[in-house]
């Protein structure tokens, strides 16, 4: 087989980037040839009672954009010649379309607060253990199945006949070659999908009546399901690429190429605004200990992702964002970092996924009421509440590790941290001495990686994932880090544990 040149579209929720792939010879390269910010847009809207209330939205037409200016500069510094194209999102949210394929209405984010009392809801209509047997996944208030319930509760006369939801990694698809389906890995996490079956569940939708016609057809990842649109490859130069279903929830991908040698004996941690923190396992595991201890069973790629969703550096970047907005200026991370060095440890801890946390207007001034609240002195100064966070992050992680054992029934050996998080020195060495494991820390690009080795097995480069694991091991560089000062770190897990619900 020649050269095989693939196209990695990557959009997290707080920046996207666009990737190319390159299989040659036996080996893999990745080449950034795009990148850019986003973020949902809070906006402040009065309701038909007048109640002003705060909605977010994302912006798709910008989204599409950068991913049409991705497939250009990669015309002009790669090839005019492209095998495939995938594309993983943020594991939440969607749009509706009428059946002229028009937009209805802005794309929600999964942050917004209407969805602040869903699970609830969705708990009792559907039932939690009905729930849990049928999906495998725990309720979350950004879960597709919430949104989905309040846009039949709240907008139910705009569904009309011949309209469809797309989720947000479908949705690309769907504006790039008139695709209507969604990978098994992104239908997994909306608690709608049948997770023995993988098809969507008729007595879940029944229940919360969402019309099963209005959603796409669910294909296995590495399944070819179209190809570019024939003006829109014209108009960036390329030929009509095909479109290649991947791990479309980005965290699928990530744990994807995490270059694990026994999936039996290592914790996974895809780090970024997100801690995704679980295991590899062959089969969904819905005892009433993981249900108790609210794990999901994710699809994955030719396995199940056991794990549980954990803020990760949303912390960080909302306290990032407040201080900004307070200076007036923007602040580096080099500084930040430095102020995190130079600040004593062990001051506080916080439980990161304390609902207070989850989308605060102001994260320094929730810190510090959950501080108070449980008794504890309130950091003094910025580097303090940035170590006091990352030491809290580190210390959830082996409160989880040690929740995965019992659940899973084989102890981890081995940390594996990929994402954006595992660039985070500091952190990856407090995760190894609060967990007291070694970290293998990379590769960095994950998300990326994990898309392109996706297609690479529905081009047949590869057979199987495990096939990728040499291809990324050559090409990225894996940094162990030892635990160190275990009594110290076991003397705050005592205080930290406390804390924790």
């Amino acid at each position: 087989m020649g050269t095989i040149r693939v196209f990695a579209g990557d959009f997290g929720a707080s920046g996207g980037k666009c990737f190319a792939g390159v299989f040659e010879n036996g080996t893999f390269r990745l080449q950034e040839v795009h990148r850019f910010a986003h973020e949902s847009v809070p906006f402040y809207m009065a309701d038909s009672s007048g109640k002003v209330a705060e909605r977010a939205y994302w912006d798709d037409v910008l989204l599409y954009n950068n991913l049409v200016k991705g497939l250009r500069e990669y015309r002009r510094t790669i090839s005019d010649k492209l095998d495939g194209v995938g594309i993983d999102t943020w594991g939440a949210d969607g749009q509706f379309f009428t059946a002229d394929g028009d937009a209805m209405g802005k794309m929600y984010a999964y942050r917004d607060h209407r969805l602040d009392d869903m699970a609830d809801k969705v708990r009792a209509k559907v039932g939690a253990k009905k729930a849990y047997a049928l999906t495998g996944i725990h309720f979350q208030p950004f879960n597709v199945s919430n949104q989905l319930y309040w846009h039949m509760l709240n907008r139910k006369n705009t569904v009309k006949p011949g309209c469809f939801y797309l989720p947000a990694p479908a949705l690309f698809y769907y504006y790039l070659g008139g695709v209507k389906a969604v990978d098994s890995t992104f239908a997994s996490v909306t608690q709608l999908m049948d997770a023995h079956t993988k098809t969507w569940s008729a007595e879940i939708l029944k229940k919360l009546k969402i019309p099963v016609g209005v959603m796409p057809e669910i294909v296995a990842p590495g399944s070819v399901v179209g190809e570019l649109h024939a003006e829109l490859a014209t108009v960036v130069g390329l030929n009509r690429a095909r479109l290649i279903a991947v791990g479309g929830h980005d965290t699928a991908s990530a744990f994807a190429a995490a270059p694990v040698d026994n999936p039996d004996e290592a914790l996974i941690i895809s780090s970024g605004t997100w801690s995704l923190v679980g295991k590899l396992i062959p089969k969904a595991i819905t005892s009433k200990e993981a249900m108790a201890h609210n794990f999901s069973n994710e699809g994955g790629i030719g396995n199940v992702r056991l794990l549980k969703n954990c803020m990760g550096s949303w912390l960080v970047q909302e306290l990032k964002r407040i201080w900004q907005h307070t200076d007036g200026s923007e602040i580096k991370w080099p500084e930040m970092d430095r102020w995190t060095r130079e600040a004593p440890s062990f001051t506080a801890f916080v439980d990161p996924d304390d609902k207070s946390f989850y989308n605060p207007p102001d994260m320094q001034k929730a810190i510090a009421e959950f501080c108070q609240k449980t008794g504890q002195p309130v950091p003094v100064d910025r580097g303090t509440y940035l170590r006091l966070v990352y030491e809290s992050l580190a210390l959830k992680y082996r409160y989880v590790n040690e929740l995965l054992t019992k659940v899973s029934g084989t102890p981890n050996k081995v940390v594996h941290i990929v994402g954006g998080g595992s660039k985070n020195i500091m952190l990856n060495q407090f995760t190894a001495d609060a967990v007291g494991l070694p970290v293998m820390a990379g590769p960095e690009e994950a998300t990326a990686i994990g898309n392109c080795m996706v297609q690479a097995m529905g081009l047949g480069v590869i057979k199987t994932m495990r096939d990728a694991i040499p291809l990324i091991r050559g090409a990225f560089p894996i940094r162990e880090y030892k635990p160190q000062d275990k009594t110290r770190w076991n003397e705050a897990y005592k205080k930290f544990k406390a804390l924790v619900k």
